[in-house]
């Protein structure tokens, strides 16, 4: 089993990382890069930084951003929101991120992720699925969880991974924000359609959740936000409750 990593997750919004419940109701939570490098201090395994009304504001990504986190943080990270096409993607990566990620131009233009992956790697490209429950179904859902698609979560799960997508950036916007725990049955239901690492996202409270997610949703990686920009825990206690669950965890050691 590989290692189970946790990904802080910084919503983005003018400039400030935000957060809400089921994509509504924001709230400011602090400066990205900051959080970014205590978030990277803390222990955490990756960062996902993603400008969520980049796509629904046809704004460009914020290029400058992935650049003032590459100065300050030491492990991966990717970015998201208003990527369109390949020479954006260049420039978020040469900006000093690891990883790009795509949703609502992934759906509007599908061969963008064998674009990307054919000229960059598929460990460079990451599918955010952001999945509603709509009549005993997941819909996909984009542009900030503002339009429906009426593609079915699990099918678009394998077109992603057939196109070359190295993993797959599931958000379950029913319990995102509520701290009842992650999707379970959704997250089961894409990983075992897919080969490539699913990331599940969307219902973080404690630690058991987490525990869940990767034993009973299959996940390989966890996705944090209002939980630790809130201080209800930290990295550390969160990776001990994982390995006293007998799941393997990173311990990353600064050169």
């Amino acid at each position: 089993m590989r290692s189970v990593r946790l990904i802080p997750c910084l919503d983005i919004r003018d400039g400030r990382v935000v957060k809400g419940v089921q994509f509504v109701g924001l709230r400011d939570a602090g400066d990205p890069v900051e959080l970014g490098r205590f978030y990277d201090a803390e222990g955490a395994d990756e960062l996902v930084f993603l400008d969520i009304t980049a796509s629904s504001d046809a704004r460009a990504p914020v290029i400058d951003l992935a650049a003032r986190v590459a100065d300050e943080v030491f492990i991966p990270f990717a970015v998201g929101g208003g990527i369109r096409d390949l020479s954006t993607m260049r420039e978020v990566l040469l900006a000093g991120a690891d990883k790009v990620c795509l949703n609502s131009a992934a759906v509007a233009h599908p061969p963008l992720i064998a674009e990307g992956a054919e000229r960059f790697g598929s460990q460079c490209i990451v599918v955010a699925i952001d999945a509603k429950r709509s009549d005993g179904k997941w819909e996909v859902w984009t542009h900030g969880g503002r339009r429906p698609t009426g593609l079915d979560v699990i099918g678009w799960a394998r077109e992603v991974e057939r196109r070359g997508a190295g993993e797959v950036l599931l958000t379950s916007m029913d319990q995102d924000g509520a701290r009842t725990g992650y999707d379970l049955e959704l997250t089961r239901a894409v990983a075992d359609a897919i080969a490539i690492p699913t990331i599940a996202s969307g219902g973080a409270g404690c630690g058991e959740h987490l525990v869940d997610a990767v034993r009973k949703g299959q996940a390989d990686a966890v996705l944090l936000a209002g939980i630790l920009h809130d201080g209800v825990t930290r990295i550390g206690p969160l990776k001990d409750e994982l390995a006293a669950a007998g799941l393997p965890i990173r311990r990353l050691v600064r050169p």
